[in-house]
């Protein structure tokens, strides 16, 4: 019997293994029968034809690396015989690629969520803990927990939470800007109707300093105390915490408009089946809500390396284009400023489900983003301002690039994942596993399946499926995972120097 697999693309001279492979076992890759030549567990690539060495590998269309050694149909493709193309930093050039999609049609899809005062969007009603410095962790800890349980009696509150972090003090240079800047636009999330801002007041990330960085904010009620300067600190901010329910209780749900919804776009711990389910289901989805007007925003700049020109090319402006440059371009200084190889990725994980190069990883990577035109290009936690797709500033790191996009506005985290991962960030982050295994092994981590597009389902009705799901989750119907056994945590990006 015939080893399920799959061919993604007419030109690629490589399939992907559904299942595992035995040597001697045959494949259909459609007129053309193939015996392996080896062992090949699924998720790994199969040569379809003999090559020699030098020979471009040729996956989703596109050249992933170069065969090392000479090789027969039949064999396993992966690190000992495959390399990467790619080194150091590209001169671009604007291709733009002719598009007919047009965003931000009228939908009348609604979810139910909140409205703030300043006529932002929330799907959640919380109250916020966010400390200015790691020398409190525990004690904003422990106020959330009293707060909670002496608090949280009304019904629209729907949770008090700190979100604890090593940072804050002893910082210089960007180290700094980058908690200011990511903690301030946590604080404007509107998933969050109130927050106390809790300072130590010897830290270099002064309540004073990062007051003026949070600004003026209309949409809810902020708090701000130094431990240092009240007689009880747990006595203060309960009082504090009283406040902020009380005006958190004067909102209720009412009927929004899905274009008002951002979705974050995350991979990670991801395998050979990335690129082939979990991926394109997000892309689908993601092209959908930009349709209906909605907006969708794309991290982890290393991973766009190998795939970048096909992102440049969707720029919807010249300028956007050059931001792009930039992005990809700046983010390689930040590589080679640390004597760091540019390319060096794939993680242990991803190679052992079947990913090799980081042309690979990344062509996989950005089947997130569907077709939509890029829109704008925003610097590390800031938040979105124009509907449509958006590329962040930030690291691949989980933790580090769903934390990034929580705050930089979006509501809900859409995160594939390969292999496995309980991390849930500030917002509702949404694990959608690449394989039906992974789905069935761990359920307390996945919310929704996308390896049933390789078992038969069609990836147009799971992008159906996927979108009601998310609209109940918007709505507060069902709760992710993370939500449920409360693995909600930050990371902030860290480029600088502390004392």
């Amino acid at each position: 019997m015939s080893v399920q697999n799959i061919k993604i693309h007419d030109k690629d001279n490589v399939a992907v293994m559904l299942g595992d492979g035995k040597s001697g076992q045959w494949l259909k890759v459609g007129n053309e029968t193939i015996v392996l030549k080896e062992d090949i567990a699924a998720g790994h690539k199969v040569a379809l034809q003999e090559m020699a060495t030098g020979t471009e590998i040729i996956k989703y269309g596109n050249a992933i690396g170069s065969i090392t050694e000479n090789i027969m149909a039949g064999s396993w493709v992966h690190s000992h015989n495959l390399k990467t193309n790619l080194d150091g930093k590209l001169t671009y050039s604007y291709n733009p690629l002719q598009t007919d999609r047009e965003n931000k049609q009228k939908s009348s899809v609604t979810f139910k969520g909140y409205r703030r005062g300043n006529q932002d969007v929330a799907i959640r009603n919380e109250i916020w803990i966010i400390n200015t410095v790691g020398c409190i962790n525990k004690s904003a800890e422990l106020l959330a927990k009293l707060a909670t349980k002496e608090l949280t009696t009304a019904d629209e509150v729907d949770e008090i939470r700190s979100f604890p972090h090593p940072f804050g003090c002893s910082q210089l240079g960007d180290d700094l800007k980058y908690t200011q800047q990511f903690l301030s636009s946590l604080v404007q999330h509107p998933n969050a109707a109130g927050v106390l801002v809790m300072g130590l007041g010897c830290e270099n990330n002064t309540i004073q300093s990062f007051q003026s960085m949070v600004g003026e904010v209309k949409d809810k009620k902020v708090m701000f105390f130094s431990a240092q300067e009240v007689d009880d600190e747990l006595e203060e901010g309960l009082q504090c915490i009283s406040e902020l329910v009380e005006y958190a209780n004067t909102f209720q749900k009412e009927d929004i408009p899905i274009s008002e919804l951002k979705i974050g776009l995350k991979c990670g711990g991801s395998d050979g089946f990335s690129g082939i389910t979990g991926n394109p289901l997000v892309g689908r989805f993601s092209d959908r809500l930009i349709e209906m007007g909605g907006t969708a925003i794309m991290t982890e700049v290393p991973e766009m390396f190998g795939a970048e020109t096909l992102l440049m090319n969707r720029a919807e402006s010249e300028d956007v284009f050059h931001k792009t440059v930039h992005l990809v371009n700046d983010f390689k200084d930040y590589f080679i400023r640390h004597n760091q190889v540019v390319y060096e990725n794939p993680s242990p994980g991803n190679k052992e489900g079947g990913i090799t190069t980081l042309e690979e990883k990344s062509l996989g990577c950005v089947q997130k983003v569907g077709s939509a035109p890029i829109v704008d290009v925003l610097s590390y936690a800031s938040r979105a301002e124009r509907n449509g797709l958006n590329l962040l500033q930030g690291p691949g790191n989980d933790l580090v690039s769903v934390s990034n996009l929580a705050a930089a506005g979006a509501h809900i985290v859409l995160f594939t994942t390969g292999r496995g991962t309980p991390y849930g960030g500030p917002v509702p982050t949404v694990k959608i596993s690449t394989n039906t295994t992974l789905a069935r092994k761990k359920k307390r981590w996945i919310d929704f399946n996308a390896g049933q597009i390789v078992e038969g389902a069609n990836i147009e009705g799971v992008a159906e499926e996927l979108l009601e799901y998310i609209i109940k989750l918007a709505s507060g119907e069902v709760q992710t995972q993370n939500e449920k056994y409360e693995f909600k945590e930050i990371a902030i990006f860290k480029d600088g120097v502390i004392l």
